[in-house]
């Protein structure tokens, strides 16, 4: 009898613990999407700034040319400036 109890203390203990360690995760995950909707949004020419950072990395590792980054840059210049 007490082997049984024993085991039923260590298997309900290990439960309660993976159920503690979801909650836990649950509410980092909660915090996380929290801080990213609450973010503030960042204006439009912060937001064409990155993107030609971005291009112009793309183009330095050759993954893009030139003439496609500005055109690609002109594009999405058009919708986020026309956004604001």
């Amino acid at each position: 009898m007490h082997r049984k109890a024993v085991r039923y203390v260590t298997q309900t203990t290990s439960a309660a613990a993976g159920a503690v360690a979801t909650a836990a995760t649950s509410v980092a995950a909660a915090a996380v999407a929290a801080s990213i909707i609450f973010s503030p949004v960042a204006d439009a020419a912060s937001r064409m700034e990155g993107v030609s950072e971005d291009l112009l990395r793309a183009v330095q590792l050759n993954q893009i040319t030139e003439e496609q980054a500005l055109k690609f840059e002109a594009r999405l210049a058009g919708r986020i400036l026309g956004e604001a």
